[in-house]
Order: C-alpha cells, then structure tokens, then sequence
C-alpha cells in the first residue's frame, strides 16, 4: 500500500478510487492524487456486508451514508458537467473492490488510511487480491491532520498523555510556515480525468434503497439531522459565529454549544483539515479549545494505529484485574442504564437522549460512563459495545478513547479514584435543570432544586463509591 511514483498519465492510465470513510469531494487525498496521476478515474462505495451484517436492520448510521451518498453522487456530477457519477456495490467489499477493477480495467485502487484493526485486515486482503490481478491499492492520509507515527517523543515513541502529545501537535503544525499541514487538496483542478459513466454501469451500480441493502427507515428525518457535505457546511456556518463562545458553553448540555459535527468527521463528509485551519486562524479562547478538542481525536487515532490492543481490552493490561459486578445483579443494573432507570434525572435524560437520537453530549457521555463503572461497578466495555451500537458518530478510536478515560484503564485517564458524583454534575451542568426536563418530561413540574435529586435510585452514590475504591485496589499501585 505504497503511494504512486511520478509516473506519467500513460502509465498509470485508469484507476479505482474506493470511498469508505471519507464521503465527499472537495479536499480529499485518495481522489486527488487519484485524479492527478490518471487520465480516467472512476469512484465507488461499497456497502460492505460484513460490516451490514452485525448490525440491527433499524441503523441511523446506514442511513446517514446513504444519504450522504446522493450528496456525494451530486458532488461528482456537478464537478464533472454530468459526466460522472458515483458507482454503489452492495456485498463484501475484500470481494466486491477487486472485482470492480478487474471490470473497469483499473490498474491502481486509491483510498484513505483506515487504522481500525478490522478495517487493516480488510485492506490487506483488498490489496493482496488485487496483485494477483497485477493491480494495486495506494492508501493516504485523509482522516486526521497528524497519523500514526508522524508525533513521536524525543526518544522517538507515541504519546501517552495529551498535553505533551498536544504541545508537539502544535509545534510540529508550526515547523512549515507555508501551512503545509493544513492545505486542501485541490481536486477540482484534475477533475477533468473523471470517467464519463456509461448507462449501462449507472443503472448496475445506482444507489440502492435502504430496503434493498436489507434496512429500514429510522427517525433521522424527523430528528432533522443534516447529511452529506452540504449538511456539514450548514452545520459549520452556525458553528462559527458561536465558536469564540465555545470554552463557555462547551459543557451545559441544554445550550447550543458544541458544532455538532462529530458525526461528518466520523463519515469524512467534511475535512478535518478545513476545521483546524479554520479555528487556528480564528486565534480566540474559544477556537483554540475547539482546536484541542480536534487535537484529542487525532490522539486518539494514534492510540489505536500504535496500541492496537486497546481495542480490545484495557490500554492499562493491570486494569483487566478489576473484579466488575456479574451475574443477575449486573445484568439488572446494566438494563437499568440502558433502559434509562437508574433513577438519577440527568444519567437518565442523557440516555434517553442516546436513545431517541443516537447523540449525546460530550459531558453527559463522561457522566454516565462514570456513573456505569463506578457507580454501578460494571466493565467498561458492556458501556462501549452499547455507544458503539446507538450513537450515530461512533468512532471506535474516540468511543474507546472515552471509555477506557472515564475506567480510569486508559492512557492520560482521569485517576481511579476520581468518581463523578451524578447529582452534583447536574447541578452544575444542568442548573435549571432545562436538558433533563426535555428528556424527562414526568419531572418537569419539580422545582429547580428538586429536580436533581436521585428518586429511587438502583444505587447509593456515596455507598458505590467506597465499592469502587476497594474495586480498584488491585490496580493502585499501577495508577
């Protein structure tokens, strides 16, 4: 999976460029270098079974790619005077990619890095598959600003701890003062070397409806999400007069604060380097704590590309000790979290929230993290499988990133000890008590004050804490 040579147009003269995560046209790596060193390129996405297959046939996340998919079907035609358009496969993609090639006589597939372990596997059979046809995958970075091992300590090792990770983020950001980290690619200038599609390719590879991939129409709509590229744009045109404001409102779940694009970084319908660009030059409190939040999701990604076992189980091995809660009064208490029953107003609200609309706040995610491992003593990974099937900008990076943070088992984790007290989070973040009542509407007629107050609470917070504490014992000295 090297990059391409300099080679002439001649050489390299028809080429695959193969969408995953990265839904969109403007400022894209693989369609750009794609572009510029073919005379013909065609673009495809592939719903791929093996993801489709494990998840419920109700997904906001399948149907907010396809929809996002039309919008990147418009972006090609419009970048190529309707000559081109997008081509949509449905099956495996190890099978489906290599196939395609072959049928279009595509000597070179180009796509954007994916570090997830499962998606590497997918990639290295994609490309071993397509050197038996005498064709080859060209991968790019795209996802993030800095990857992998581009920040590296001084004794040349990933980062484990943000500040420091940050610091070297920012200075490795400086050390081109051309702004070479941040510029877009720009596809528009090589759009020329789109392929004119044929009919007959357009009706077999046109999007398919979500009831012919298997699925079915979830409330997205009505939740009024916005999809696709131009939905990010809207999004970020709202964001940036409140950006300045951000440190402010960051954390009060009842207040238009955060950009709300989490969920177009997930699926690359906007590029993360338009959005670091765009808050670096802003150069106000506000944009730069929004530049570190974008800081901390490439952290993230080079947690998962340099420690891949994290993935899987603690990034801390010694935290795989813990003794969590089992058997029937772990699954009761797991159902009461789940089924937003645990009886604190704001833990509740904000999985009702998860619920209702696969997204939750930022600070409500750590609210109830916290509340699921350390109050209800449960494993941290029962509470990552359920945000990895329910919210709709789950990234295995960040959502693991989270977790094993608020376990107090991952890298720079808040110490174990450390236990947010539910109720008075809601009494700071939620003051009015204005989020809870939205998602509570049974508490609304409650005063300020009362609202915040656990009613029949599946666990006393004080006496879980002191549970916890000897909990993680085992693991003290390894804090």
């Amino acid at each position: 999976m090297t990059k391409p040579s300099s080679s002439s147009k001649n050489v390299l003269s028809t080429a695959l460029v193969w969408f995953r995560r990265d839904l969109r046209v403007s400022d894209n790596a693989a369609l750009y270098h794609a572009l510029k060193n073919h005379e013909a390129v065609y673009c495809a996405f592939v719903f791929d079974t093996d993801i489709l297959n494990a998840l419920p046939r109700t997904d906001r996340r399948v149907e907010f790619i396809r929809e996002s998919l039309m919008d990147l079907d418009a972006q090609f035609q419009e970048l190529s005077g309707r000559r081109a358009r997008l081509l949509v496969l449905h099956g495996r993609a190890i099978d489906e990619i290599p196939r395609l090639a072959v049928e279009l006589g595509a000597t070179s597939v180009y796509a954007n890095h994916d570090d997830e372990p499962g998606a590497i596997r997918r990639d290295a059979s994609v490309a071993e598959a397509l050197r038996a046809m005498d064709s080859k995958l060209y991968t790019f970075k795209d996802h993030v600003v800095f990857e992998r091992q581009e920040v590296l300590t001084q004794a040349g090792k990933p980062y484990t701890v943000f500040t420091p990770y940050k610091n070297a983020w920012l200075k490795k950001l400086e050390t081109r003062d051309d702004g070479f980290y941040l510029k877009s690619y720009p596809t528009e200038k090589y759009a020329h070397a789109l392929q004119v599609i044929s009919d007959g390719l357009r009706q077999t590879y046109a999007l398919p409806s979500l009831t012919e991939i298997g699925f079915e129409k979830s409330n997205l709509a009505e939740l009024g999400v916005q999809t696709g590229s131009a939905g990010a744009q809207k999004l970020l045109e709202d964001f940036v007069p409140r950006m300045t404001r951000y440190q402010e409102t960051r954390d009060f779940p009842a207040i238009k604060g955060p950009s709300y694009l989490s969920v177009h970084l997930r699926f690359g319908t906007v590029s993360i380097r338009q959005l670091a660009k765009l808050a670096k030059n802003q150069n106000d409190v506000g944009a730069t704590t929004w530049l570190s939040e974008l800081i901390w999701r490439d952290f993230y990604h080079q947690i998962m590309a340099n420690f891949p076992h994290a993935m899987a189980g603690s990034f801390k091995p010694d935290y795989d000790r813990i003794d969590w809660e089992g058997g029937e009064t772990a699954n009761a208490l797991y159902a009461s979290w789940t089924e937003a029953r645990t009886g604190y107003p704001l833990v509740d609200a904000a999985m009702r929230q998860l619920n209702q609309t696969g997204y939750m706040h930022n600070r409500l995610r750590m609210v109830v993290a916290s509340f699921l491992t350390k109050d209800l003593g449960l494993d941290w990974r029962l509470g990552e499988r359920y945000f990895a099937e329910h919210l709709i900008d789950f990234d295995l990076a960040a959502n693991n990133g989270g977790w094993q943070w608020a376990a107090s088992s991952g890298c720079d984790a808040q110490p174990y000890f450390r236990i947010f007290n539910p109720t008075s989070q809601s009494e700071k973040f939620d003051p009015k008590g204005k989020f809870i009542r939205r998602y509570m509407p049974e508490l609304a007629s409650l005063s300020d004050k009362e609202i915040h107050v656990p009613k029949n609470p599946v666990v006393d917070h004080a006496e879980a804490r002191a549970k916890t504490l000897e909990r993680y014992a085992v693991v003290k000295n390894a804090a």
